[in-house]
């Protein structure tokens, strides 16, 4: 529970125009992945203008803005900070003007050389303006496109510099360009709609504008819209992918299909190995909404034990995360979850949740279900246990906040109140994305690192 990602981008050329809306669409369909922030910049007539603030897609945009904006080419974000804060500034796209034209970025992913990256332009005379990654990534683009022919090769270029996590969606005021970082650590899809060209994080957002899905784009590449026409520069440095694993788990709409795996599918599967590996003896099956629900679904199906419904969410109660005092988060997780007494009541249950980080919350939901008279609750989490910090985009704490790096799991169970405890197991990690076209980051359950990063616990390189 309370795991996140940093955030959602969208990006669209249509000569029909309507692409601000189009965008407006395509960022709610990716609302999950970044509730903090959002942004649309659009290019009307080579006029690239802008407009973003803290919120929800739905509160943020107005049909007067979204008109303002219209023109044949937008990029969209929606934002959930991990590198730089949520404060204002920080909300993206970023846009900025230079000698060579506009220029808008949205990106989702971390870098790693971030602080190594500002501290070399800053003594060149650089000035930056938000605590992000991604106005790091701006300036080097533009820095690059004063060498280079062209914003596509710009971005190229750029990508040399760059180390850790993008899936980047670039726009001038003639050309809409999409890259992912030679690692593939986030995804980055292609769709088409009629002669439109859409990128987004996500399937799902193509599918909420009427797109068709072509492609992802590839670890490394850079694709781009000249004139309508799609294309593409493979970089020579594209490296095996390793995409986060947790997309599947977690993070993406179940409706998605990310590297040619169904998000659904990857979590039915992690259901029925959870069911192979701890089959208890149980009368009702529950997941914690929303991403642990189709994990429970799986494991129903392959134990036999009935499903139901376990809670009710309430949707209109903020993170639980940012309360300021443990009574106060409490209260909040009573008021997101409610247990459905009629399914638990007098009932052996297995809880399915998505993942374990800090262990809270997990204690808290058990102890709703008791109230609500579940006779024991078997506690089973889809994810393995969570080891190691995330550097790549995802707000994993250290080790020293993370439940399984300091109890064993029986110590865990206890504290949580659970009558068992189970993890997937990271050999079955690499069993549920069966047809996707790619490699794996499972780092922060196994510490393997695709990549060297310097662990902010114990100051090594790792990777």
């Amino acid at each position: 529970m309370a795991i996140h990602e940093e955030c959602g981008v969208f990006g669209i050329y249509d000569a029909a125009g309507n692409c601000a809306k189009s965008t407006y669409y395509g960022l709610y369909a990716l609302q999950h992945r970044g509730q903090e922030q959002c942004g649309i910049a659009a290019v009307n007539n080579l006029e690239l203008t802008c407009y973003k603030d803290s919120g929800l897609v739905g509160d943020v945009f107005s049909e007067r803005v979204l008109n303002d904006l219209n023109g044949t080419m937008a990029i969209g974000h929606v934002r959930y900070s991990t590198t730089g804060g949520s404060r204002r500034e920080n909300a993206q796209p970023l846009t900025l003007k230079y000698v060579k034209g506009s220029l808008a970025v949205a990106h989702n992913g971390n870098l790693v050389n971030t602080e190594d990256l500002k501290r070399e332009y800053e003594y060149k005379g650089a000035i930056f303006h938000t605590t992000t990654d991604s106005e790091v990534i701006a300036y080097i683009i533009a820095q690059e496109r004063l060498h280079s022919g062209s914003v596509e090769q710009a971005v190229k270029r750029a990508m040399s510099h760059l180390y850790g996590a993008y899936s980047l969606v670039v726009m001038s005021s003639r050309k809409l360009i999409a890259a992912r970082d030679p690692w593939g650590f986030r995804p980055l899809c292609i769709g088409r709609r009629g002669d439109a060209i859409v990128f987004a994080s996500e399937s799902c957002a193509l599918d909420s504008v009427g797109a068709t899905f072509v492609r992802d784009v590839e670890p490394g590449e850079v694709v781009y819209v000249q004139n309508g026409e799609l294309k593409s520069l493979k970089d020579s440095f594209g490296n095996q992918s390793n995409l986060c694993i947790f997309e599947y788990i977690y993070f993406a709409r179940p409706d998605s299909i990310i590297d040619g795996q169904s998000v659904h599918d990857s979590r039915m599967l992690a259901g029925a190995c959870l069911a192979e590996e701890y089959p208890v003896d149980a009368d009702v099956v529950i997941g914690v909404p929303d991403s642990g629900l189709v994990a429970a679904k799986g494991y129903a199906l392959a134990s036999g034990i009935p499903f139901n419904d376990g809670f009710v969410k309430n949707r209109y109660v903020g993170r639980t995360f940012i309360k300021p005092d443990q009574a106060s988060r409490e209260m909040a997780v009573r008021l997101k979850l409610n247990p459905l007494r009629a399914t638990v009541n007098g009932k052996r249950v297995v809880m399915i949740d998505d993942s374990v980080v800090r262990g809270t919350t997990s204690g808290q939901i058990i102890r709703l279900l008791r109230e609500a008279g579940a006779t024991e609750v078997h506690m089973l989490s889809s994810a393995p246990k969570f080891i190691s910090p995330c550097y790549f985009g995802t707000d994993i704490p250290s080790r020293k906040e993370l439940f399984a790096c300091n109890h064993t799991t029986e110590e865990m169970r206890q504290i949580i109140g659970a009558d068992s405890l189970g993890f997937l197991s990271v050999e079955s990690l690499h069993k549920i994305a069966p047809n996707a076209k790619c490699g794996f980051c499972d780092a922060c359950f196994t510490e393997n690192y695709p990549i060297a990063v310097v662990d902010d616990d114990e100051g090594k390189c790792c990777g």
